[in-house]
């Protein structure tokens, strides 16, 4: 099996009828940097439009500031990184890192409820640019005596809703409806093995939050010029659904407009659906419509809530996600293997003198044996400059990554939040969707026995 796709449920692509596919970032590929710093000038242009000191014009954006699976500390101004148990392992408040006395006086459990609302995820890779401004805007509250700012609850607040706006009310699109060549990135391979699935029988369609009319301008863009078995996307795909609203498709009953392609004048949909272009809908009656069970369906997506866990939760299709970072985390991984084995090396001499300075305190508390205790000291020092080296070792290791934040996968040595995410309600996982539709259309993708913790010897 080919190592672009990951696997952790088994999946038999065989039996799928129906592959549905979210457009942008998944089906229409982003240059992620372009459009993440045309979001930051974006929201820089509403905050200042609001009352922020012009101050902000100056910010600069930094793509390697932040990473996806990040939480913000709306109240606190801070950015934490999450374990899969949701305990902080990583974390700053402005642009700086918190030292680990700050943390703890500002943090009395190192465990987050994700449920409560002082803290707002930094889920996709849309959110790098919120995340960057929030930290700049803070790191300004704290140092710019020359104006006022809002708490930090509202600044992060403030933040979002600018970015919010700005998906509502065309601010980035409009940018990028000029600039296609500067914000999306043509895939001709990707539209050959859409078309080879089609060949294999499978039908494709279209789930997307974005309009009609923005929907057709990237379709035209980067799907048209390359066909070669179809006159038009409109025959490649069966069904395009725009304005989908996600992630209420998948749980309320959001009605069907049906789309005329020749306009984008709507009309209201009528009986059960047939192939086309629609606004709004549901999953229930796609489904039901289409006499087809949730695991008929596999769906592919960025967005790990929008797009797969309320999917998983709510109608039980199959799911994967693309996750545009994995080449370079995979990448990265290859690198620091050797540093690892350094590190893997060094544990397991430090563990059996860890062993012997317990049973050495062991016995002299429970049975009043005389300590040897230039033993004693020994030891301790030898643990301590096996220590020094291990942390030494980590620290080039996680430079490896992100210089802030490490790992995307990883928080330590337990998986991040992120990947704990990922793994449960994602079937598979690529970097790019034509890692998956490279494959046959009959690949039977095979999950790998996972130790449990009694297992591993």
């Amino acid at each position: 099996m080919p190592g672009k796709v990951f696997v952790n449920r088994t999946l038999n692509l065989k039996k799928i009828r129906y592959i549905g596919v979210d457009m942008d970032h998944t089906l229409v590929r982003y240059n992620s940097e372009n459009f993440e710093r045309l979001s930051h000038t974006t929201m820089i242009d509403k905050l200042v439009k609001r009352g922020y000191p012009e101050t902000l014009r100056k910010l600069v954006f930094d793509y390697n500031f932040a990473i996806r699976g990040l939480v913000i500390d709306r109240k606190m101004g801070n950015l934490l990184k999450l374990n899969r148990y949701t305990a902080i392992r990583a974390s700053y408040h402005g642009l700086k890192p918190l030292d680990f006395k700050s943390h703890q006086k500002l943090y009395k459990s190192t465990y987050i409820d994700l449920s409560n609302s002082d803290y707002l995820a930094v889920d996709t890779s849309f959110s790098i640019s919120l995340a960057n401004l929030i930290a700049q805007i803070v790191e300004l509250k704290d140092s710019d005596t020359a104006n006022k700012y809002p708490e930090y609850a509202q600044i992060a607040d403030d933040v979002l809703d600018a970015l919010d706006e700005a998906h509502r009310d065309g601010s980035l699109k409009d940018v990028v409806k000029q600039n296609l060549d500067h914000f999306i990135i043509k895939d001709p391979t990707l539209v050959h093995t859409l078309e080879k699935f089609r060949r294999h029988g499978k039908k494709i369609f279209v789930l997307t939050n974005s309009d009609f009319h923005y929907t057709k301008l990237l379709l035209d863009y980067a799907i048209q010029p390359f066909l070669k078995e179809h006159k038009s996307w409109e025959d490649l795909f069966e069904f395009v659904i725009t304005f989908a609203s996600k992630p209420k498709f998948f749980y309320e009953n959001q009605k069907y407009l049906r789309v005329n392609p020749a306009d984008g004048t709507m009309t209201n949909m009528e009986g059960k659906l047939t192939p086309g272009i629609y606004q709004g809908g549901n999953a229930k009656k796609f489904t039901a419509d289409l006499d087809l069970a949730g695991d008929d369906i596999l769906y592919v997506g960025d967005h790990i809530y929008g797009d797969i866990l309320r999917l998983k939760k709510d109608c039980n299709w199959r799911t994967a996600m693309v996750i545009e970072e994995l080449d370079v985390e995979v990448e990265n991984n290859k690198q620091a293997e050797p540093l690892n084995q350094e590190i893997e090396t060094l544990m397991k001499k430090k563990e059996p003198l860890e062993d012997e300075l317990t049973d050495i305190m062991t016995r002299k508390i429970e049975k009043a044996v005389a300590a040897n205790e230039p033993q004693i000291e020994t030891l301790q020092k030898t643990i301590s400059e096996i220590d020094a080296q291990i942390s030494q070792l980590i620290k080039k290791q996680q430079a490896m990554y992100n210089g802030n934040w490490g790992q995307l996968m990883r928080a330590g040595n337990e998986e991040s939040y992120f990947a704990y995410q990922l793994d449960r309600y994602a079937c598979v996982y690529m970097q790019k969707l034509s890692d998956l539709l490279d494959l046959s259309p009959r690949t039977y993708f095979r999950a790998p026995r996972r130790p449990l913790a009694h297992e591993i010897f």
